[in-house]
């Protein structure tokens, strides 16, 4: 399907920019925080997620991959449809909601709408096992065989291996949780 828009915004209409690319329009889904940053009459490229359900058909519009790979896992969550997912993404950033995962903050998703507390779990659940589960990054040759698990949770969600390692730089090495490095450095990307 459609991965990618590069365009001019010709309109933005409560959640939707209107992305015209060589005389089409397209209907572009988007968060909040992106909508407030997109400017009529200026280019702009957005990877794109496509959205066919029987009578449905709509386009969701990142910035960043990695946010387009979160917002997937996402809604590969059973009960979390796309305009959810869209929802989490115009309440916060790609590190606050990966933090919120590894923390198991069912509080930060419950307070978005349309999200119930067992659906919030469900999120947690899945997400941080998929986290636990990817070891297709291999540090073996980096140095920082330490912080591997680090490594590989923060890779999952798009940081890459120098942000990842700029973050660890500014933690306190006395801190030796895995978790807690995870949760410190999210923090530092987030800012």
């Amino acid at each position: 399907m459609i991965g990618l828009i590069k365009g001019r915004v010709v309109l933005k209409d409560n959640s939707d920019l209107i992305v015209d690319v060589n005389g089409v329009g397209y209907r572009i889904l988007v968060s909040e925080k992106l909508m407030e940053s997109a400017v009529e009459e200026k280019e702009i490229q957005l990877f794109t997620y496509t959205y066919v359900k029987e009578d449905v058909l709509e386009l969701f519009g990142f910035q960043d991959l990695a946010d387009l790979k979160l917002f997937k896992d996402l809604i590969s969550v059973n009960g979390v449809g796309p305009k959810t997912a869209m929802l989490i993404f115009s309440f916060s950033t790609r590190a606050e909601i990966v933090e919120a995962v590894l923390r198991g903050d069912v509080g930060f998703f419950t307070r978005i709408p349309r999200l119930g507390k067992k659906n919030a779990q469900k999120i947690i659940i899945e997400l941080k096992s998929k986290l636990k589960d990817n070891s297709s990054f291999d540090l073996s040759s980096s140095g920082d065989e330490g912080n591997s698990e680090v490594f590989d949770a923060l890779k999952t969600f798009g940081f890459s291996r120098k942000e990842i390692a700029e973050a660890l730089k500014n933690i306190d090495p006395k801190v030796s949780s895995s978790d807690e490095k995870i949760r410190l450095t999210l923090k530092h990307l987030g800012k």
